[in-house]
């Protein structure tokens, strides 16, 4: 590489960590928004009585209707239709108004911090960018620029689902405040200057099996906060069934979400749609390992955790179709999936050693 060269990626590298501060700052502001947006959701009175509104009218629309047909002076009732629910257990609570709580300006700060938002992830996207261009590589040959991607593509993700117009912006604050957290841990404890990588890595398998692991791995954190509301609005809407009564902090948060169902049956959707993907990082990962270190197998802290996570996903989505094992008790089983993803990643990455600790952290 000529000096000219040398200079030119060194300011690429550079200007990539411009790009990742600035994206960080953007990304304060956008949680600064959002509380505001769940803060003028609840201080309104329609912020308070939008879910019960919601529940009576949802209530009225599915009590079945009485027809009164007249038959010359005789007046006759139509036999009601029978409703039925999809399942044992199943309650008929409506979703929650969302974050801004059905008001005008809280709606006003939700629109404003998705704004930011999308700013600052094509502003974190351009930082990735040109950290791979400072490399001359894929941005992931460590885990800071694993850390920079994954965070980019979780937004990402959440982007696509707003533009794809589901109901996902109650999900703004935790995702801002991980990402804002992720980004944190990256750019103190986690960086590293750019490098080339070890030879094993020069392979087009780095674009195939590492960029499907994070995509697999930001679904699954996306799938897995929605699994965790689920948690909290089912045991809220559990207390309300049993006649209790929840705190104030917990009802002006709680009857704003989704309902259980609907979170229950988001973060299914999302982890069944990604598994088969993950299945296929799994048998990338291993036919490069056959090209790279001669074996498809090896019992690599990385191989077996990647493995022990697939089994945990694989058991979960089993599970929502085992009788008995649906609700609360799979949750757990996703959580714990995706708790075995994070700690393949930190745990696995940062305490064990292995023939995947190459590039330091």
């Amino acid at each position: 590489m000529t000096p000219l060269a040398a200079e030119v990626n060194e300011n690429l590298a550079q200007i990539s960590n411009y790009l990742v501060y600035s994206s960080m700052a953007v990304y304060t502001l956008a949680f600064l928004a959002h509380i505001a947006e769940w803060i003028f959701g609840s201080r309104s009175k329609v912020g308070r009585t939008a879910a019960a509104l919601t529940g009576a009218k949802a209530a009225a629309a599915a009590a079945p209707a009485v027809q009164v047909r007249g038959k010359g002076g005789t007046a006759v009732l139509d036999k009601p239709k029978v409703v039925t629910r999809s399942a044992a257990g199943t309650r008929d609570v409506p979703d929650g108004p969302g974050a801004a709580g059905g008001t005008v300006n809280g709606d006003l700060y939700g629109r404003i911090a998705v704004s930011l938002t999308t700013l600052a992830f094509v502003i974190e996207a351009a930082g990735v960018v040109a950290r791979a261009t400072s490399v001359q590589r894929a941005p992931w040959g460590n885990m800071y620029e694993f850390s920079l991607t994954f965070s980019t593509v979780a937004v990402g993700a959440y982007l696509i689902l707003l533009a794809l117009k589901k109901n996902v912006r109650w999900m703004g604050l935790i995702l801002v405040t991980t990402v804002l957290l992720d980004l944190g841990i990256a750019t103190t404890w986690l960086y590293t200057a750019s490098d080339q990588l070890v030879p094993a890595l020069h392979s087009y398998w780095l674009w195939i099996h590492v960029s499907t692991a994070i995509i697999c791995g930001a679904v699954f954190y996306i799938g897995a906060t929605g699994t965790l509301l689920y948690l909290f609005r089912d045991s809220y809407e559990a207390k309300l069934a049993g006649g209790g009564t929840p705190g104030r902090f917990a009802t002006s948060v709680m009857e704003r979400l989704p309902s259980a169902a609907t979170l229950d049956k988001f973060s299914y959707r999302i982890n069944a749609a990604f598994f088969p993907l993950w299945t296929f990082t799994i048998i990338a990962g291993a036919i490069w390992a056959g090209d790279a270190w001669g074996r498809y197998w090896g019992w690599d802290p990385k191989e077996v955790w990647s493995f022990v996570t697939w089994v945990a996903y694989a058991c979960y989505l089993h599970a929502r179709a085992t009788a008995g094992w649906k609700g609360r008790k799979a949750a757990y089983l996703a959580l714990f999936a995706f708790a075995c993803w994070i700690w393949n990643y930190y745990g696995v990455n940062i305490l064990l050693n292995g023939k995947h600790s190459y590039a330091g952290v």
